[in-house]
């Protein structure tokens, strides 16, 4: 009877300890990532230039070469941050490996970028990045110094004097404000003869920035210059200059690509452009995205290039490679 007990004793210390020590013990890691493919949503701020599905195909191709899944949507507009931010919850909602954005507005994103980091989900960002440390890395151009770039061929070849105006596409975007930026503080900090006599913005519409432009040109009867920052801005500025019968007469100088663009630029009627990587963003979002959710460190900012093309250049290889039609 007596060492019935015993047994009895030893029996629950043995069960008791097995519980503290159940209770106080750190849950084993993980040693493998969920089987199937990581799903990776890629969150763009439009489709409607084809910078955006230059973009497109660069985020596939990453796709097929780490063997991931994506999805990759976008508003049918660059103004509709609702419906941006509506596509952002819905990709949180299926719980990925990680999201890609190019937020249209650099603001208002934070209350889901809070939700995405509770979730233990990475955000990486493409193109325009956001107001906010919560994006791990973000693959994108150097927009300041592209922009400034853009300003110093433009004064060149308005003889370093005389008046300019800008096109963008919004006030809202990292893009956006980055480009204006980088062009107007460069004519400001050094070109006191050239004066930016206004700066509009067309939401990326080519038929709003048309009308904008004509608008400008018909104001400013002295206008030497134009500088559209992206792709819409710019293609408005060629139609604008065409319909007034003013092509030749200005210094067009655009941002991206695209058939018109470098049709113009063949043809004289664009003096040059910068063009970033599209292709090269896109991959690179999809790469970040997926050593993000390795746990691998990422710089904050993935610089993914830029060059400035023209006339002399613009068939060269290494141009050709970043062009998109």
């Amino acid at each position: 009877m007596k060492s019935s007990k015993i047994v009895l004793v030893l029996i629950t210390l043995i069960v008791v300890a097995s519980m503290l020590a159940a209770c106080g013990a750190p849950a084993p890691a993980a040693t493998e990532a969920p089987k199937g493919k990581l799903y990776i949503p890629v969150i763009s701020k439009g489709f409607q230039h084809q910078f955006w599905q230059a973009v497109k195909l660069g985020s596939e191709n990453a796709a097929k070469d780490l063997n991931v899944d994506i999805t990759f949507e976008g508003p049918e507009s660059e103004a509709m941050v609702d419906k941006q931010v509506e596509m952002f919850q819905t990709a949180l909602d299926k719980k990925p490996a990680a999201i890609c954005l190019a937020a249209v507005d650099s603001k208002a994103f934070q209350p889901l970028l809070e939700k995405a980091k509770a979730a233990g989900i990475p955000v990486i960002g493409f193109d325009s990045g956001v107001d906010s440390d919560i994006p791990v890395s973000t693959a994108t151009t150097d927009n300041i110094a592209a922009a400034a770039l853009a300003a110093d061929k433009m004064v060149e070849l308005i003889g370093g004097e005389g008046e300019v105006a800008v096109i963008a596409h919004d006030q809202t975007s990292r893009t956006g404000i980055d480009r204006v930026k980088g062009f107007t503080d460069q004519i400001k900090a050094k070109y006191p003869k050239v004066t930016i006599v206004d700066t509009q913005y067309g939401g990326g519409d080519q038929l709003k920035s048309t009308d904008l432009a004509k608008a400008i040109i018909q104001a400013h009867p002295n206008l030497k210059g134009f500088f559209g920052a992206n792709e819409g801005s710019i293609i408005g500025v060629l139609n604008a200059a065409k319909e007034l019968s003013m092509e030749g007469k200005l210094t067009i100088i655009g941002y991206d690509s695209g058939q018109q663009q470098m049709d113009a630029i063949r043809s004289g009627a664009e003096a040059g452009a910068i063009t970033q990587n599209p292709i090269g963003i896109g991959y690179k979002c999809v790469e970040a995205a997926v050593k993000a959710y390795n746990g691998e460190t990422l710089p904050k900012i993935i610089d993914t290039g830029f060059m400035w093309y023209d006339k002399t250049n613009i068939d060269a290889p290494e141009i050709q490679a970043v062009l998109y039609k």
